[in-house]
């Protein structure tokens, strides 16, 4: 499936950000919009020079929900994201290379006690931002796995993420990248109501949609 989407697609080049911080924060902006949005409130934080650990910390959520607007849900994630950079200043001297030197099992325990991070928030942060060998599992991925008979639709976030660390290398460029792909896909072909499997890189591998979303 990567070859083939890899080969349609190319190289995803993920998580769009300049920075280390910069995609930190886009890990918790990003829950319930989409990207668009995310830019803005990323360019407004960098417009007034507050994309930094130190700063976010200093603002405290009621400093930082201005400036994170667009991204929607303002105020709940303002908090979020502060509690996220709390924990990386209080815990780690604001040193995201200090957090990489960690276990990642140690690591996505002590990210998963954080209020307002879950686990595909904390995957996220593991696998772009630390470099962790973490599969990240969205709607996406569910999806795409469900509608070709990899696991059930009902299955669990770790089930998931368990099949791709059993059957994959444990190797982070290919975890990102992957990730990133069926992100394109699910996008452009793998609709939730709409399959265009004709055109789909995928399209033919036995593919069994549930009759509501045909």
């Amino acid at each position: 499936m990567y070859a083939r989407l890899r080969a349609r697609f190319g190289h995803q080049r993920w998580w769009p950000g300049e920075t280390a911080v910069e995609v930190l924060v886009g890990t918790v902006l990003t829950q319930n919009t989409n990207w668009g949005n995310v830019e803005k409130a990323i360019a407004n934080l960098k417009g007034a020079g507050a994309l930094e650990l130190g700063k976010l910390y200093g603002l405290g959520p009621a400093g930082i929900a201005p400036f994170i607007r667009p991204a929607g849900y303002f105020n709940v994630k303002a908090r979020r994201l502060h509690n996220l950079v709390a924990f990386v200043v209080e815990r780690y001297g604001g040193e995201l290379s200090a957090m990489r030197e960690r276990p990642t099992a140690d690591l996505r325990a002590e990210l998963l006690a954080i209020n307002g991070i879950g686990p595909e928030t904390a995957d996220c942060i593991l696998l772009y931002v630390l470099e962790k060998p973490v599969f990240v599992i969205d709607a996406y991925t569910r999806r795409i796995l469900s509608r070709h008979g990899h696991l059930g639709a009902d299955a669990s976030y770790d089930d998931y993420q368990t099949y791709f660390h059993r059957h994959l290398p444990a190797e982070v460029g290919l975890f990102n990248d992957f990730h990133a792909q069926f992100v394109v896909l699910a996008k452009t072909h793998c609709r939730a109501r709409e399959m265009r499997c004709g055109e789909c890189p995928l399209g033919d591998l036995p593919c069994t949609p549930k009759p509501a979303e045909q």
